[in-house]
């Protein structure tokens, strides 16, 4: 954690793809950015690619994604040339949770969709960010409850990495006049109401004053985390 003061500094004195690149520039070759091609996500994008920061993207394709969702992915690689590489999930691990839970076994308890999480999230990402020394995200505070307790800058001590979250102080509007500014291509299921946006079984739109997070999962009670970021 030598450098962890140093980037929180860093962090709360300069703007966001500043803070990329610093970091960029700090561990060059380890900084790996974990995109859902969400509307957050797309902004670190543009800020990667317009300012030609050498930040690794991936994004991990569960195999229940939106159409929408792959569409954007492919406008993404065309539109700014640049590798986002795709990791999926082990197809052992796949049949084996199928054959044990069911198809759509995720609606029948927390567990079966934990499970079904871990499979194809959770192990992906820990192949994505094997050897990197920084991972970004996309994470903003107001997504959540859990959410709004993260810090910009974090030593992640379980993948041994540090974490940094960017865009953790934006707002919704500061992310869409962004993506407006640089006309940054974003899922168009944004426009019928689906703010935060995941597997296609587990996805709904939002109606108006409802949480943002709350077409995730949308018949449990229980906090609305995968298991990618760690829950307080």
């Amino acid at each position: 954690m030598d450098y962890l003061s140093d980037i929180e500094a860093y962090a709360a004195a300069h703007p966001t793809e500043a803070l990329l690149r610093y970091v960029a520039e700090l561990f060059p070759g380890g900084v790996r950015f974990s995109s859902s091609l969400g509307e957050e996500d797309q902004v670190l994008t543009d800020m990667i690619a317009r300012g030609k920061i050498g930040i690794q993207i991936f994004t991990l394709d569960t195999g229940r994604l939106f159409y929408e969702t792959y569409e954007l992915l492919d406008k993404t690689t065309a539109r700014y040339r640049i590798p986002v590489d795709v990791f999926y999930p082990e197809a052992a691990a796949v049949e084996a949770l199928v054959r044990s839970r069911g198809i759509n076994g995720f609606y029948d308890s927390v567990d079966n969709r934990k499970a079904c999480c871990q499979v194809r999230k959770v192990e992906p990402l820990a192949r994505a960010l094997r050897g990197a020394r920084v991972w970004i995200t996309g994470i903003r505070a107001d997504q959540s409850a859990n959410r709004h307790e993260m810090p910009v800058v974090e030593w992640d001590e379980a993948r041994q990495l540090y974490k940094i979250n960017p865009l953790l102080h934006w707002t919704l509007p500061e992310v869409g006049a962004y993506i407006q500014r640089y006309n940054v291509p974003y899922n168009t299921l944004h426009d019928k109401g689906f703010i935060s946006i995941g597997c296609a079984p587990c996805t709904r739109a939002i109606e108006p004053g409802e949480d943002p997070r709350a077409g995730r999962w949308w018949w449990e009670n229980s906090q609305k985390e995968c298991g990618l970021h760690a829950v307080k």
